[in-house]
């Protein structure tokens, strides 16, 4: 089996090692992929973000799904066909945004499921509702805010899932 890897951005003032990407860690480890979570702070440049991830990612062999959460969830997006990934996972993400550049067409190519709170006040929900239906994208919608830290245990079983999905479908199960 070729070696899997789970590498998860953060958002505009997140941490890389939040509680919300340490669980999602562990989940991703209990189903044999290696974890790691990049650090963005000082990199205010979505860009540059974008830049980070692909030349770190570009180094592992193997494998790939990315996960982002708010600012992570549209460089996440926003690399994920530039390196074949395999899935992409986002929480609560910041697409469609008019501050941030445009995502080009066809920018995923992988299965994609996204997670947003009706109460999100950072991120319209709405902004995820067009990204799912235009790439259709699986799309929770749970009753909670940006954070959403209490639904972790709804958003980690929903990775577990997402994981679980993607081996059955590329065959490693």
């Amino acid at each position: 089996m070729p070696e899997r890897y789970v590498i998860f951005s953060h958002g505009r003032e997140g941490e890389p090692w939040s509680r919300k990407i340490v669980g999602l860690a562990d989940i991703a480890r209990n189903e044999g992929y290696r974890a790691d979570s990049l650090d963005y702070r000082g990199i205010d440049s979505p860009r540059e973000r974008i830049t980070k991830l692909v030349e770190h990612c570009q180094k592992l062999p193997g494998e790939l799904v990315l996960a982002g959460s708010s600012l992570g969830g549209y460089v996440a997006v926003a690399a994920a066909s530039l390196l074949h990934a395999r899935g992409v996972f986002l929480l609560a993400p910041a697409l469609l945004m008019d501050d941030l550049p445009p995502l080009r067409k066809g920018v995923i190519d992988c299965p994609t499921t996204i997670v947003h709170g009706w109460r999100d006040e950072v991120v319209p929900p709405a902004h995820s509702i067009a990204f799912a239906r235009q790439y259709r994208a699986t799309l929770h919608l749970l009753d909670t805010d940006h954070r959403m830290y209490d639904q972790l245990q709804t958003i980690n079983h929903f990775f577990a899932h997402f994981l679980v999905a993607i081996d059955l479908r590329l065959g490693f199960r």
